[in-house]
């Protein structure tokens, strides 16, 4: 079978490809990159599935992903989706229940035809808490008692946008049972910049669960702070806060209390 990028279970994209997929943007000695691809095909979806131990969303963009880089030490911190999908609980600890989730389970399982043996109960919402991949530098310190915060009110400030981006890593309906999304999404202003990495999960009747990784740069400082936060809520106590047309997301932040 065939497609508009070749035949579904080719390797796509080719390395020059990629390169001219991504777009990059320099700010006072960092680089901001995003690449933005179309779904991933049937291939690399089903040798994906295979490291991973468990099915793959519906729609995974296996070759999305956003990146900062300290040009001057090589630092490099990266959100992508396969590192994204391996923070995903892989036992029955953390699974949601509604009314047809074993079925659905089995029916996803057998999707992907590159797992041979029988898959494990997994955390099917996709819930996961990656914080982002340092492929080169120092770590983040993960145990501070007080970790330095974000200064919200220099984000507040009107600075002009030099750079804007907005990038999907993987999402899933939940087989109609609600939707679960990871997306990054990033601004480059003249003295900072802020990427906010969310996974949004909304399972109809249960349960609205938000997790947000926060990158700030302070590029006169060179300084980088990483803010991550777990917000969830009973959806009947989200639903509450519908407006006559929309339920917003600030909103949902506001109503959500912290785990």
């Amino acid at each position: 079978m065939a497609s508009f990028n070749g035949p579904i279970n080719e390797a796509f994209p080719t390395p020059e490809h990629a390169d001219k997929s991504t777009v990059s943007y320099i700010q006072k000695g960092f680089k901001i990159s995003a690449r933005k691809l179309p779904i991933s095909k049937s291939g690399p979806i089903d040798e994906m599935s295979e490291k991973l131990g468990i099915p793959v969303p519906e729609m995974i963009f296996g070759d999305n992903m956003v990146s900062i880089e300290h040009i001057a030490t090589g630092w490099r911190l990266e959100f992508n989706a396969y590192d994204a999908l391996d923070r995903v609980d892989k036992t029955d600890k953390n699974m949601l229940q509604v009314a047809y989730s074993k079925e659905w389970s089995s029916s996803r399982e057998k999707t992907h035809e590159g797992i041979k043996e029988i898959v494990k109960p997994f955390d099917w919402s996709y819930t996961t808490d990656y914080r982002g991949t340092v492929t080169k530098g120092k770590a983040f310190e993960e145990h501070k008692d007080r970790p330095e915060p974000i200064p919200i009110e220099l984000l507040k400030r009107p600075d002009p946008i030099l750079f804007f981006e907005e990038v999907v890593l993987y999402e899933s309906e939940l087989d109609d049972n609600g939707i679960s999304l990871y997306s990054c999404k990033l601004r480059v202003m003249p003295d900072r910049m802020l990427l906010l990495c969310r996974l949004f999960m909304r399972l109809d009747g249960v349960l609205v669960r938000i997790r947000d990784t926060r990158i700030y740069i302070d590029f006169n400082l060179g300084k980088v702070i990483r803010d991550y936060t777990e917000k969830e809520g009973a959806f009947d106590k989200v639903k509450q806060v519908r407006s006559t047309t929309t339920l917003f997301v600030i909103q949902i932040l506001h109503k959500l209390s912290f785990l």
